[in-house]
């Protein structure tokens, strides 16, 4: 069984300019990655009244904000925190 030190996962995150670098440590691994985010913009000091998408650098695709952060993501992954840019608004 593991405990749960084991259980908790961390990852670096950064913001889209690379300016901004955190870690992340002891995520719930229940949590959703909507959940994550809004922790992240807050901890990168970011402005909260705009949408962003998370980014998984290891696999270069979006993640979706409603799948759980232990099936999305592994421990030491990076993501880049990026603004959510919708094409003809």
């Amino acid at each position: 069984m593991a405990t749960e030190a084991t259980t908790k996962l961390w990852l670096e995150a950064s913001d889209v300019s690379g300016q901004r670098v955190i870690e992340k440590r002891d995520i719930p691994p229940e949590m959703t990655v909507g959940e994550l985010l809004r922790s992240l913009l807050a901890e990168l000091h970011l402005p909260d009244n705009i949408p962003y998408q998370v980014r998984l650098d290891r696999e270069g695709r979006h993640v979706n904000y409603s799948e759980i952060v232990s099936e999305a993501f592994e421990t030491g992954d990076r993501v880049t925190i990026q603004p959510s840019i919708d094409a003809g608004r």
